[in-house]
C-alpha cells in the first residue's frame, strides 16, 4: 500500500511537458550548443570505428573498403611494437597513479590549512597557472632547466661535475613525465578537493579539538573520511582512463629518449595509422584501448559499490 500510494503521489506531482518547457526553455536553448558539440566531435566519430574491421583505403572510403573481420586485431597481437607500447602505457599509468594522484589531495589540505586568505589566494593562483600552458611550452621549460645545455647542468659543469641526462635517460623517463605532470596539473586537480573540503562541518573540528584531538588526528578522522567519496570517484575515473597517459607530452619527447621508453598506445596509434598509413591497425588499437578502458571503469565502479561507495553510476533502485 505504501509503494502504491507513493507511486500515485509521484505521478500526480509530475508537471506536464508544456509547463516544464515554459519554465526551462532558456536552459534548454543554452544546452543545445553543448549537445551539438558532443554529437559532432565525440559521438559521431565513434561510428568511424568500423574502420577497425576493414582493409580501409582512404580513396575508396568506408562504404567501398573491403571487410576483413578481426584480422586487424590479429595483426596487432602479432606486432611486438604494440606490446611494447602497451607495456610502456601500463608502466607510466601506474607511476602516474601512485605519484601524481596523492599530490592534489596534499595541496588541497595545505591550502585549506592556511589561515591568511591573501596567502591562500596567492598560493592557488600560482598553483593554477601552469595548467593553462601548452605541453610544448612545459617541455621547453623543462628542457631549458634540465636539458644537456640547461641551467642545472651548466651549474654542474661550473662546479666541475659531470652533467646528468635528465631529459634523455630512458630509465628515469617515467619520473620525468610525472614531474612534468605534477608541475602542470596538480594545482588544477586540487580544485575539486578544495570544493569537497568546504562541505566539511566546522563543528566536527571544534568538537574534536575540545576532546583533545590534535591536528593530525583531526586530519585522519575528519578531513580524510570527508574526502573519501570524492577520492574514490576520481580514482574510478582515473582507472577508466588509465590507458590514456597523454599524447602531446610523449610525442614531444619521443625522439629524445627513444620509442622504447616513450612509445605509448596514443603515439603508436598515431604513427601506425596517420604516419604509416595503416588506418585500420590504428583504429583497431584505439578501439581495443577504449574497450579495455570501459571494462576497467565498470570493474572499478563495481568494486566501489562493494566498498559502500556510490561510485559514478548506480543501478536503478539501489
Amino acid at each position: 500500500m505504501l509503494k502504491r500510494s507513493s507511486t500515485t503521489t509521484r505521478k500526480k506531482t509530475s508537471l506536464p511537458f508544456a509547463v516544464k518547457w515554459r519554465r526551462d526553455w532558456q536552459m534548454v536553448l543554452l544546452m543545445i550548443p553543448g549537445v551539438v558539440f558532443l554529437l559532432a566531435f565525440f559521438y559521431l566519430p565513434v561510428l568511424g570505428n568500423v574502420v577497425a574491421f576493414q582493409d580501409f583505403q582512404p580513396y575508396l572510403g568506408i562504404m567501398h573498403s573491403e571487410w576483413n573481420g578481426l584480422q586487424n586485431f590479429v595483426s596487432l597481437y602479432d606486432n611486438p611494437d604494440f606490446w611494447d607500447a602497451l607495456r610502456n602505457t601500463l608502466l607510466l599509468a601506474a607511476v602516474q597513479l601512485l605519484l601524481f594522484f596523492p599530490v592534489p589531495i596534499g595541496l588541497a589540505l595545505i591550502v585549506d590549512s592556511l589561515i591568511s586568505n591573501k596567502i591562500r589566494r596567492w598560493f592557488q593562483t600560482i598553483a593554477y597557472l601552469p595548467h593553462f600552458l601548452s605541453w610544448v611550452l612545459v617541455v621547453t621549460l623543462f628542457q631549458q632547466s634540465l636539458g644537456g645545455a640547461g641551467f642545472i647542468n651548466n651549474l654542474l659543469r661550473h662546479a666541475g661535475l659531470n652533467p646528468i641526462p635528465f631529459m634523455t635517460n630512458p630509465d628515469t623517463f617515467p619520473l620525468l613525465v610525472v614531474a612534468q605532470l605534477i608541475w602542470k596539473d596538480a594545482g588544477w586537480a586540487m580544485i575539486i578537493f578544495l570544493a569537497a573540503l568546504t562541505t566539511v562541518d566546522v563543528s566536527l573540528y571544534e568538537a574534536a579539538a575540545a576532546d583533545g584531538a590534535g591536528r593530525w588526528r583531526r586530519l585522519w578522522h575528519i578531513t580524510l573520511p570527508s574526502l573519501r567519496t570524492v577520492i574514490v570517484l576520481l580514482l574510478i575515473l582515473r582507472i577508466g582512463d588509465i590507458l590514456s597517459v597523454g599524447f602531446e607530452q610523449f610525442i614531444l619527447q619521443r625522439d629524445s629518449v627513444g620509442p622504447g621508453a616513450a612509445e605509448v598506445l596514443d603515439t603508436f596509434t598515431y604513427y601506425a595509422g596517420v604516419v604509416g598509413g595503416d588506418w585500420s591497425s590504428g583504429a583497431a588499437a584505439g578501439l581495443a584501448k577504449g574497450v579495455v578502458g570501459a571494462l576497467l571503469l565498470w570493474g572499478a565502479n563495481s568494486l566501489a559499490h562493494r566498498l559502500g561507495e556510490p561510485g559514478i553510476f548506480q543501478r536503478r533502485g539501489a
